[in-house]
C-alpha cells in the first residue's frame, strides 16, 4: 500500500471573498479540506497523507485534528504546490499518487476505488463529465460552435503512476490546472473514468451555501464524589484525591454531551442506551460510549454544529484541564476544537457541589441536518 494522498490547498480564496480562507470555511459542520483528508484515510488505501497550504492561513490549522499527515507550505501556483508536494515524498517508495483540490469535499469512495482499478494498466487516470449544455469558442471575436460530445469536465482526485508524474513536473514550467495536463502536454495517454455529479468544486461563497437545519439539545448530569475512584471528566483523567461514583467511569462531562446530543436528535436518552442494569457497561470508558452515538447520529445524517458545556465543580479548577478537555471531546465528535467551549463554574461553597461531595455537568448541543 505504497501511495500517498495530496491536497491542494494553498490558494490565496481571493474569488471566495471571506476572512475564513476557503479550505477552513465550515462546510458541513468541519472545514472544507478535512472532508477529503478523512475520505483518504477512511479508504485506508493510503501510507502517506499530504496536506499542501498556504502559509499564511496557518493559523486556521490550530483548533483542527490534523495528526498522522505530513503538512507543507505550497509554491507561488498550483503546479509548484504539486511539485513541492511530489518531492517531499520521493523517499517513501510511493507507487501510485493521488493530487486532490481541497475544494472538491464530495468525491465517494467508490470513485478512489475506480481510480486505483483504472491504474492497473494506466499511468493517468483522470474522472470526467461530459457536459449537458452547447459550449462556443470565441476566437478573434468571432464564435464557433463546439460538438459538446468532445467536451469533457474534468475532477479531482486524479491518479497517477508516481515517477512518470514527478518526472513531467519536473519539466513543466507553465501554470497547470490540473496534473492531467502534463500528459497531455506530453502526448501520453489520459484514461478517463466516469466522474461524480456531486464532485463539484466550490469556487465562491455561493457554491457552499445549503439548506439546514438546525436543531438543539440539554443534558445533565451529577456524580458524587468519593474516596477510591478515579476522576474522569471530558474524557481525560484528572489527578483529585477523589473520584465520581457511577456505573461505568462516571464522567459527568462526557454523560451529559451524550444527552444534549440524543436530545437535539430526538433519540432518547443515555439511560435508554447504555442502561446501568447491563454488566458490559460496569466501569466503561464513557468516551467509548460518546463514539457509538456519533456513529449513530451520523447514519442520521446529522452533524454537530457547536457544544456548550458547564462544569459545576467546587474543585478542582477546570481551567487547567480545559483544552484537553476541548482536545477529547473534539476528536470523538470529528469536529473542530473552534465548535466546543467549557466553562468552569463553582457554587460559592453551597450544597454538597460546594461541600466538594458532588460534580455536575449541563450542556447545550446544536446539530444540523442538510436537505
Amino acid at each position: 500500500m505504497n501511495n500517498c494522498f495530496i491536497i491542494l490547498a494553498a490558494g490565496e480564496s481571493k474569488r471566495f471573498k471571506s476572512k475564513t480562507p476557503k479550505p477552513y470555511y465550515l462546510f458541513r459542520g468541519k472545514p472544507l479540506f478535512l472532508h477529503s483528508l478523512e475520505k483518504a484515510k477512511e479508504s485506508n488505501k493510503f501510507k502517506k497523507i499530504v496536506l499542501v497550504i498556504n502559509k499564511k492561513h496557518k493559523k486556521f490549522l490550530k483548533n483542527v485534528n490534523v495528526k498522522n499527515i505530513k503538512i507543507i507550505n505550497g509554491g507561488k501556483n498550483r503546479s509548484h504546490s504539486s511539485l513541492k508536494a511530489l518531492k517531499i515524498i520521493k523517499n517513501n517508495k510511493i507507487s501510485k499518487v493521488f493530487i486532490h483540490d481541497a475544494a472538491r469535499p464530495n468525491f465517494s469512495l467508490k470513485l478512489v476505488s475506480n481510480l486505483f482499478k483504472g491504474l492497473k494498466k494506466n499511468k493517468c487516470v483522470v474522472p470526467a463529465l461530459k457536459t449537458r449544455n452547447s459550449v462556443k469558442l470565441k476566437e478573434k471575436n468571432k464564435l464557433k460552435n463546439i460538438d459538446r460530445n468532445k467536451i469533457y469536465l474534468t475532477q479531482t482526485p486524479q491518479a497517477f503512476d508516481y515517477k512518470t508524474l514527478l518526472k513531467l513536473q519536473k519539466k513543466t514550467t507553465s501554470k497547470i490546472t490540473d496534473d492531467a495536463n502534463l500528459f497531455i502536454d506530453a502526448d501520453k495517454k489520459v484514461k478517463f473514468i466516469n466522474g461524480e455529479t456531486d464532485n463539484s468544486k466550490i469556487t465562491i461563497r455561493s457554491d457552499i451555501i445549503e439548506k439546514k437545519d438546525l436543531k438543539y439539545g440539554i443534558g445533565f448530569d451529577v456524580h458524587r464524589l468519593v474516596p477510591k475512584r478515579k476522576l474522569y471528566l471530558g474524557g481525560i483523567k484528572i489527578p483529585f484525591a477523589l473520584g465520581t461514583l457511577g456505573h461505568s467511569d462516571g464522567d459527568p462531562v462526557i454523560h451529559a454531551v451524550i444527552d444534549s446530543i440524543l436530545g437535539a436528535c430526538k433519540m432518547g436518552d443515555i439511560g435508554e442506551k447504555f442502561s446501568d442494569k447491563y454488566q458490559k457497561y460496569k466501569n466503561i470508558r464513557s468516551t467509548i460510549l460518546l463514539k457509538k452515538i456519533i456513529d449513530q447520529i451520523k447514519l442520521k445524517n446529522y452533524s454537530i454544529n457547536n457544544i456548550d458545556i458547564n462544569i459545576i465543580v467546587q474543585k478542582p479548577k477546570i481551567s487547567k484541564f480545559k483544552n484537553r478537555m476541548i482536545q477529547s471531546i473534539s476528536k470523538i465528535c470529528e469536529i473542530s476544537s473552534s465548535q466546543i467551549n467549557i466553562k468552569g463554574k463553582t457554587t460559592e461553597k453551597l450544597g454538597l457541589i460546594g461541600k466538594e461531595k458532588a460534580i455536575a455537568c449541563e450542556v447545550i448541543t446544536s446539530v444540523i441536518t442538510y436537505a
